[in-house]
């Protein structure tokens, strides 16, 4: 397999691929009870991510989108959400990288646009994810010491934090 991978930003024009792609991740891999409905963010990408001033990415292979990440910022707080942060299965682990250079792109953006804090939240089931997370300098935090601007999703029960100035 060639690791050509490519990170893009994307609009609303790959709403489609982009629920393609996390849809089954959520609900078929790993049983989130979690549908469309819940994320309407995944219909109007330009909105919900580009309309705060941040972003929505994808890894393209061979052109296919095989995993994403996006930003939700706060630049009043001078601080964001990570959401989104998913990989195909078949394209995950270090061999190729995909994940860690999604995230490496969202954290440099974020930082040239001078946010010094991102959050984000995901699900105790995910021991890869969160072992990610840990690897990359996140810090669990408690559900109720997240800033109230955080957009919480209903299926996540456990949280992290990242300053960047520490980083």
């Amino acid at each position: 397999m060639q690791n050509d991978f490519k990170i893009e930003r994307l609009d609303n024009q790959f709403c489609e691929e982009i629920i393609g792609l996390i849809l089954p991740i959520q609900q078929i891999e790993f049983n989130v009870d979690i549908d469309l409905a819940a994320q309407p963010d995944l219909l109007d990408i330009e909105k919900a991510y580009n309309g705060s001033g941040g972003a929505f990415w994808g890894a393209k292979l061979n052109g296919e989108l095989v995993g994403t990440i996006a930003l939700i910022a706060v630049p009043e707080h001078h601080s964001g959400a990570i959401r989104k942060m998913f990989v195909k299965k078949e394209f995950r682990g270090k061999d190729l990288g995909i994940a860690q250079a999604l995230l490496k792109t969202l954290l440099a953006y974020c930082k040239n646009n001078s946010l010094n804090e991102v959050y984000l939240g995901t699900k105790d089931i995910l021991q890869a994810a969160c072992r990610f997370y840990e690897r990359n300098g996140f810090k669990p935090i408690a559900m109720e010491d997240l800033p109230a601007y955080f957009p919480r999703m209903a299926v996540d029960n456990v949280f992290y934090s990242l300053d960047l100035k520490s980083i």
